[in-house]
């Protein structure tokens, strides 16, 4: 029986830069889209460039990728998850704060344990149960549902911010799913293989939104074609480095760090997009990434 190894300061490091470029990437969407890009055409750019990539490391690592029919099954759901589910955070990121959509889209480890439950009927660990109330109530002061720190009260605030609290709710709520559907259908399948399948079949959705509303709408400044380009740049080297350096580190158990990443959001949403959020939403926002990390850290028996 295997054990994990102890994180190195590398792992460590490089699960952060992880975070980063991920929170990099929605900060890098979000100035897209102020300059008219439309979700579905930034999703079918990023997933397409970042699944050629995958596709050619598989490629050059002769990577076995014999598909099982359950494997076909599996990869077909999770391919059109990822596809929903990038829609609805991007949609997110366009509507809120880049820190708060990607927040309560953080809220994805109790979907997962709500569909475990729902699914393959496995009860939800007592960590879990614990750690409900603790991120809903810090959630609520993050997004200010009752509007006491930007003023507008509770009506006006959720007319303002509602659908994209929806919109990251609900590509959490897809992405747990895509957490317990990979965990129970594609068991012994390479994840670089699995990545570059569902990339592609998330590219199909988005193009098949991008027909559907009429043609992509590209950025109208420039600003908005260097936000496009780092969006698929960045999206791109995190995946690449989530799925071919972090195994060999060993750290896949602590994957939990990479939760950091509405806290560089917050960051480089103030510094770039000059996005402001109150103190307590700071603490609110502080207390669900402590949480997840806590969840995502514990051992599992």
């Amino acid at each position: 029986m295997s054990t994990a190894r102890a994180l190195s300061l590398q792992g460590f490091a490089s699960l952060l830069l992880v975070a980063l470029l991920m929170a990099g990437n929605h900060v890098s969407a979000r100035l897209a889209f102020n300059s008219g890009l439309d979700v579905a055409t930034a999703v079918v750019v990023r997933s397409a460039a970042t699944a050629f990539v995958v596709g050619l490391l598989v490629w050059r690592m002769q990577t076995p990728w014999q598909l099982t029919p359950q494997h076909r099954r599996g990869l077909l759901l999770v391919g059109l998850l990822i596809g929903v589910q990038s829609q609805l955070l991007y949609g997110a990121v366009s509507r809120l704060p880049v820190a708060l959509a990607l927040l309560a889209f953080n809220t994805y480890p109790l979907w997962a344990a709500l569909w475990n439950r729902l699914l393959y009927k496995h009860p939800p660990e007592p960590q879990v149960l614990l750690a409900m109330p603790i991120i809903l109530c810090g959630l609520a002061l993050a997004l200010d549902v009752a509007g006491a720190a930007s003023g507008l009260g509770m009506r006006q605030q959720w007319a303002v911010m509602g659908t994209g609290v929806a919109f990251a709710l609900g590509a959490a709520a897809s992405f747990g799913l895509v957490l317990v559907w990979t965990q129970h259908e594609t068991i012994g399948l390479d994840g670089r293989v699995r990545t570059f399948f569902s990339l592609l079949l998330a590219a199909t959705v988005a193009g098949a939104v991008i027909v559907w509303q009429g043609g992509p709408h590209w950025p109208q400044t420039d600003i908005g074609w260097w936000g496009l380009a780092g969006l698929s740049c960045l999206y791109g080297s995190g995946f690449t480095l989530m799925f071919t350096v972090l195994p060999k580190l060993g750290v896949a158990a602590n994957s939990a760090i990479m939760n950091m990443e509405p806290v560089f959001a917050l960051a480089l949403g103030w510094a770039v997009l000059d996005q402001q959020i109150a103190p307590v939403q700071i603490v609110g926002a502080l207390l669900v990434v402590s949480v997840v990390i806590f969840l995502g850290l514990r051992k599992r028996s």
